[in-house]
């Protein structure tokens, strides 16, 4: 027998060299955060008119096919509409900005959380915000910023949950920036950022409360709660005249970012 650091082995298996995996090694790597970032710039590439810093000449099938309004939801019930939006973006300057906090709050929650629950907030989040995005304006809208959002409200309740300062990590100050420019800018969707904010706050509480009861699999039936209500709310039929909202044909002019 053979002494080795693992206790007593005999001298075949002593030589033998097993690869060891580590558990950090698998969870550090954001799979979902690189997969969502290389889907909304293969999008982006698909879109027309969308080379520029800051211009909104965006056009072709893909954003005539994807914006996000009310017309086109309440009327013509094209739901997938509600997700398709939060993957469009208007111009460099503004797919930059998304991916940049995307991949920065993605490396900070996705390791964390794992990639099914971190998957979980933020399609929670984008339909949120896409609620919020039609209840706020009848304008179109598009951006990937109201799952964005969401991401931050899930940071500030894990960050508080580990008892780490919201405020000392740059969460918090990164949050009040963003919504002082969301009700500050033109054309900026400050419904979908306020909706997503919340609706990814309110996911990562129900994880939360799930692993406090020891019932994993509770948490992410809580965020398909929330995706669910964040859509049936728009009234049984679809139809956001239930909330007394004028519905009129959009004119793809000048859509809301978010």
């Amino acid at each position: 027998m053979t002494t080795t650091a693992v206790g007593m082995r005999c001298p075949e298996c002593a030589k033998q060299r097993t690869q060891v995996k580590r558990m950090r090694d698998t969870a550090s790597r954001p799979r979902v955060t690189y997969a969502l970032i290389a889907i909304n710039v293969i999008v982006f590439l698909a879109e027309q008119g969308q080379f520029t810093l800051f211009g909104t000449g965006i056009h072709g099938t893909v954003i005539d096919e994807g914006f996000l309004d009310r017309y086109h939801i309440a009327v013509e019930h094209q739901y997938w509409r509600l997700v398709t939006a939060g993957f469009l973006h208007e111009n460099f300057l503004h797919i930059g900005f998304n991916m940049y906090l995307l991949y920065l709050l993605g490396m900070m929650l996705e390791p964390a959380l794992g990639p099914v629950r971190f998957a979980a907030i933020y399609i929670t989040a984008l339909l949120a915000g896409s609620f919020g995005a039609l209840l706020a304006t009848a304008a179109p809208s598009l951006g990937a910023s109201g799952a964005v959002f969401g991401l931050m409200g899930a940071a500030v309740i894990e960050l508080r949950a580990r008892r780490v300062s919201v405020m000392e990590s740059g969460i918090g100050g990164l949050i009040i920036i963003n919504l002082i420019l969301s009700f500050s800018l033109a054309n900026i969707s400050v419904g979908a950022h306020v909706g997503g904010l919340i609706g990814g706050g309110l996911a990562a509480l129900a994880l939360r409360a799930a692993d406090e009861r020891k019932m994993r699999a509770l948490g992410l039936v809580g965020c398909l709660l929330l995706s669910a209500a964040a859509v049936a709310t728009l009234d049984r039929r679809g139809r956001l005249d239930g909330f007394g909202l004028r519905v009129s044909p959009a004119r793809r002019g000048d859509p809301g970012s978010a």
